[in-house]
């Protein structure tokens, strides 16, 4: 427990930097992250490119923070969809409960990675379409937890008094029952993180997932294989960003789940 602070404050920073990259690569990044220049292939970190280049002369910073996007996407769309598919289905009840679980159930039947790969088939091997497959992958996980929660919170005497003093059902769920789901929500999205960037990593490193030129860190890390010894730089760049963001996304797992947890607290 004495942990918990140190994990909190490490793994914050980890999770906030990795965050704060995918946000600014959307704005703006040092170079052009597919931008070719065979002139300046395979440099060594400079002043003018901090981390290198690749193989084309492309700036492996730039690559990285655009790499941070998918991730961060996937794990958005899958929190927000399975969010309110779970508030409904534990609110509302009923016929729409049932086949949402039903549907859920069958989704949850794959593997994550192995659902991912059916839906690309579908979607497409592009950035989007990794991004849709893994989101929904992982989202009945979202949905499940979120469901249990709200099955528990639309019993409590708040929510009763609130339909009692006339407030409409999409009110009382969205302001009574939706905050009392956020502990559960944020403890399960950084693990999710970490999962979503290991199978998004994997993909990309066996070329099944976003195809080249888009950078995602794992077609970075494959890509850098031919050049370890040569331009090492290539592929600890790469790693180490996956690296440092499931180190993150444990240590902040950790001290979110002792904050939330009753019997952590307790002890």
């Amino acid at each position: 427990m004495n942990r918990q602070p140190a994990n909190l404050v490490i793994g914050s920073f980890l999770i906030g930097l990795i965050a704060c990259m995918a946000v600014t690569a959307l704005f703006w990044t040092p170079h052009v992250p597919a931008a070719i220049k065979l002139s300046a292939k395979l440099q060594a970190p400079s002043t003018q490119f901090w981390l290198g280049t690749d193989e084309f002369g492309r700036d492996v910073v730039s690559r990285l923070m655009a790499g941070a996007i998918v991730a961060t996407l996937t794990v958005a769309f899958a929190v927000i969809v399975g969010t309110f598919a779970g508030l409904l289905a534990g609110y509302v009840r009923g016929l729409f409960d049932r086949v949402l679980m039903v549907f859920s159930d069958a989704l949850l039947a794959f593997p994550g990675t192995l659902l991912a790969l059916g839906l690309m088939v579908i979607a497409g091997p592009n950035k989007y379409g990794i991004i849709l497959a893994l989101g929904i992958a992982y989202s009945p996980s979202v949905l499940r937890v979120v469901r249990g929660s709200v099955l528990s919170a639309r019993e409590r005497e708040y929510v009763e008094a609130s339909r009692v003093i006339g407030n409409s059902e999409l009110d009382t769920m969205l302001r009574h029952v939706l905050p009392n789901c956020i502990a559960p929500i944020v403890v399960l999205a950084t693990s999710m993180f970490g999962w979503v960037v290991l199978a998004e990593s994997g993909l990309s490193f066996l070329g099944l997932g976003v195809p080249p030129p888009a950078p995602t860190w794992g077609n970075m890390l494959a890509s850098a294989r031919p050049y370890i010894e040569k331009a090492p730089w290539l592929g600890l760049a790469p790693g180490i960003c996956i690296s440092m963001t499931l180190l993150g996304v444990n240590l902040l797992g950790d001290a979110l789940r002792d904050r939330f947890d009753p019997r952590m607290e307790q002890r």
